[in-house]
């Protein structure tokens, strides 16, 4: 089966609403404006079950089906990022600072898709929630509808959501019966030397020195302390210290990310890196803190519903444009907090060539929504088929 007629008969809506969300970005927990036009948008499709203000600017809706079942989730994330856009598309975003630089514009369309065809044609039993999430891409947006309770109040059974992925084949899915996305975490070190004149460095404990000792002895934890089976990633991604040429500063900052795939990995790295840190303090004789700060765990996919995800994807654009066993991506995805609560899974659409994700000439694709659509649509009419009396 190909894409859905019907909603490849309203590509031209979904692009209007798409190049609308672009021209007008919101960032993290305040999607207010954003969550008006889903709600109007959602309203002019006859649904009339729209739950609003969860974790701030959230949106929930339900689109009962025919009969009896459960509920699915279908999750878009609707937040943007601090970027000034370059793109020069004549939807350019209008608020200064702010653009669409990953595509969440797109994804909330995609979605709005689904529901427009799902709340016209109800081929499906049980009920379908649309989850229009703020603050993926900072405040955890994800975790915060969680802690919220959403997936209970709303009785969620399972979950799924798309990204899009810029560079590969229009209309490509890819996506994995396991963790297809790294945990996010974070780390922030604050040296305490003692500083002065630096022609005299024997007089002074030295904390740049310290610093870049800690981010080289670092870069030895991946290399000779974790299995190189397994993946992880630590970056050093600042240091700032010092402001003058010739002063030895008596204080140093520092931090950088984390990326692992499963707990163990990274415990074994926060005690390897307090380790080092306490090392270091000692050798230079300085004071030295590590906050270290766990962020977005591992996206996780469940291994029966990703296959089931593949084989409706497959039906949609056939089997040659499915990739079922893509590879490990370190970025992270606040979607994982659902993942964890709930089966489901995770899957990339590629929107074809274009400049890559959080990059300010960024641009989604309008061509690639119908696919999405389709996705979603079809996802629900397969997994919760009405039931013959």
């Amino acid at each position: 089966m190909p894409v859905i007629n019907r909603i490849a008969g309203f590509q031209e809506e979904m692009t209007q609403w798409r190049q609308y969300l672009h021209r007008h970005p919101e960032l993290g927990l305040d999607c207010h404006k954003t969550a008006d036009f889903v709600v109007k948008t959602l309203k002019s499709f006859g649904i009339t079950e729209i739950h609003t203000g969860i974790a701030t600017s959230g949106v929930v809706a339900i689109i009962e089906g025919q009969g009896e079942g459960p509920t699915i989730g279908l999750r878009a994330d609707m937040d943007a990022l601090p970027l000034t856009e370059k793109s020069g598309k004549d939807w350019c975003s209008e608020t200064e600072g702010l653009m669409h630089a990953c595509g969440h514009d797109g994804h909330t369309t995609m979605l709005l898709g689904a529901a427009k065809y799902l709340a016209e044609t109800r081929n499906f039993s049980g009920r379908v929630a649309l989850i229009f999430q703020p603050a993926e891409e900072n405040d955890g947006g994800g975790e915060i509808m969680v802690k919220e309770g959403m997936l209970d109040r709303f009785d969620i059974s399972e979950v799924y959501a798309l990204h899009n992925m810029p560079g590969e084949e229009l209309g490509m899915f890819y996506t994995k019966p396991s963790a297809i996305m790294a945990g996010a975490d974070a780390f922030h070190i604050e040296i305490e030397g003692v500083g002065g004149h630096g022609a005299y460095p024997h007089e002074t404990r030295d904390p740049v020195m310290v610093a870049v000792a800690i981010a080289q002895a670092f870069q030895t934890i991946v290399s000779r302390n974790i299995d190189p089976m397994e993946n992880a990633v630590i970056s050093v991604t600042q240091i700032h210290t010092g402001q003058v040429d010739n002063i030895i500063p008596d204080r140093a900052y520092m931090n950088g990310t984390v990326r692992t795939l499963n707990k163990d990995v990274r415990d074994r790295i926060q005690a390897r890196m307090h380790e080092i840190v306490s090392g270091q303090a000692q050798t230079f004789g300085v004071e030295v803190e590590l906050r270290y700060q766990e962020g977005y765990p591992p996206t996780i996919n469940t291994k029966e519903n990703a296959e089931f995800a593949i084989s409706v994807a497959k039906e949609i654009v056939g089997e040659a444009r499915v990739n079922g066993n893509y590879g490990l991506e370190m970025g992270a995805e606040d979607f994982s907090y659902m993942l964890e609560k709930r089966p489901g899974a995770y899957l990339f659409l590629g929107i074809g060539e274009g400049a890559g994700l959080h990059n300010p000439e960024y641009d989604f694709a309008d061509e690639a929504s119908p696919y999405g659509a389709s996705f979603f649509a079809k996802l629900v009419e397969t997994k919760q088929p009405l039931i013959s009396k």
